[in-house]
């Protein structure tokens, strides 16, 4: 799907639209995802969408084909959108709840196979996006390949899980352009869950995903001017004749090539000073940055490992505190039996990914399925950077419950 929004080419129904997306070998050889992947979409002045050639990944000239690519989407557009491809299997559930927590992404787009329906995975990965609060459209594809009662015995069981007490969502299914103007106006408000009927064989109703995209307006406000400067690193690099580069979200502030920033925590908690070498937005250079949108950095000095997944980049004049340990108000969504002081579970808080033990619980001693309270959580290895209000997702295997950071310990 997202091979064919952004590459222009209908697909030949045996996986050729999504190659040119793919960041792995293994990934081209099984046709599954299984990493963390970004893809853009422009559109000009006229809401025209830009598209740019594709090139087999298998050739020398990819990356700068790539480039090329980037650079022309961003000059000739007026309006640009980032996607971030991740996996749909259950062996990398990890990799797309961290792809969800830590690119902060404003909307998720459930992909749903027609002759499939929602399957297990697909029940998670809307679990995920409701418990995150991000709004929800959904897509069901292979509508060319699939008979019609199996169809319409799949858009039935689509509505019941949407309309379920557990999502509260109103469906609606996108049939022309006024559907789209009036859906696009309202999904602001979470409870909408537009739903469209695409092939990306035939590329029946590829127009009105696009059109909707371009209508979509903007739903998180980010503050560049008063801010503190915050930035949280999702991925590591080491670029050849330039060091060390990290990927993320800038949270909040602005920055400047040149600019000194803190950076940590290390495995003791301590921050280090660092300088800015260099800023690369949409692989385009670019002298400044401000909040809201998802750059890399050069770092000087800096050596690729000493650098993890849930650091981040502070203001230099800030004096910045880690913490082991912080309270939080959480949900259990699912357990099969029942947690108590000592559980040990996966907490996914934005970048930050580490195994956390719950030490103490405020209000009662055993949870169970369904139960709210608060609980502090300690991290098993290090300490990490964090913010109170942030969501978390704390899973074992699945994801089993949801919370909110009250108080820093």
């Amino acid at each position: 799907m997202l091979g064919v929004l952004t590459k222009g080419v209908l697909d030949d129904g045996r996986g050729k639209a999504r190659v040119n997306l793919f960041r792995h070998k293994h990934e081209i050889e099984s046709g599954r995802t299984s990493s963390v992947g970004g893809e853009i979409l422009g559109f000009d002045s006229h809401s025209r969408p830009i598209i740019h050639a594709t090139t087999n990944n298998s050739t020398a000239n990819h990356k700068r084909a790539a480039t090329t690519g980037w650079e022309e989407i961003t000059q000739k557009a007026a309006k640009v959108l980032s996607f971030v491809d991740l996996a749909g299997h259950e062996k990398y559930l990890k990799t797309t709840v961290f792809g969800m927590t830590g690119s902060a992404p404003e909307f998720a787009m459930l992909m749903v196979g027609a002759n499939a329906g929602m399957i297990g995975m697909s029940k998670e990965h809307l679990g995920l996006a409701l418990s995150l609060a991000i709004p929800v459209l959904v897509v069901v594809t292979k509508i060319d390949r699939c008979p019609a009662h199996v169809l319409q015995k799949t858009l039935k069981e689509l509505t019941t899980i949407l309309k379920s007490k557990s999502c509260r969502k109103i469906p609606l299914f996108v049939e022309n352009n006024r559907d789209v103007v009036m859906t696009a106006q309202h999904f602001v408000s979470e409870r909408l869950c537009p739903i469209f009927q695409v092939s990306n064989v035939t590329g029946q109703g590829l127009d009105l995903v696009r059109n909707f995209l371009n209508i979509l307006p903007s739903l998180t406000q980010y503050n560049a001017t008063t801010d503190p400067f915050l930035y949280e690193i999702n991925e590591t690099y080491s670029v050849p004749f330039v060091g060390t580069v990290v990927s993320g979200i800038l949270k909040s502030g602005h920055i400047h090539v040149g600019d000194k920033v803190q950076f940590g925590p290390d495995y003791n908690g301590q921050f280090v000073l660092t300088t800015i070498k260099g800023i690369h937005r949409k692989r385009v250079s670019v002298p400044a940055a401000k909040a809201g949108q998802s750059v890399t950095f050069a770092l000087k000095n800096v050596r690729r490992n000493t650098v993890r997944k849930g650091q981040v980049l502070l203001a230099a004049d800030t004096t910045p505190k880690s913490s082991r340990r912080f309270e939080a108000e959480i949900l259990v969504l699912y357990h099969s039996t029942m947690i108590k002081s000592k559980y040990q579970a996966m907490v996914h808080c934005g970048a930050v990914r580490q195994t956390a033990s719950i030490t103490t619980t405020t209000d009662t001693e055993i949870l169970r399925t369904g139960d709210r309270a608060k609980v502090v959580f300690e991290f098993v290895k290090q300490p990490e950077y964090l913010t109170v209000g942030t969501r978390l997702i704390f899973r074992e295997g699945r994801t089993k419950g949801v919370g909110k950071i009250t108080k820093l310990l």
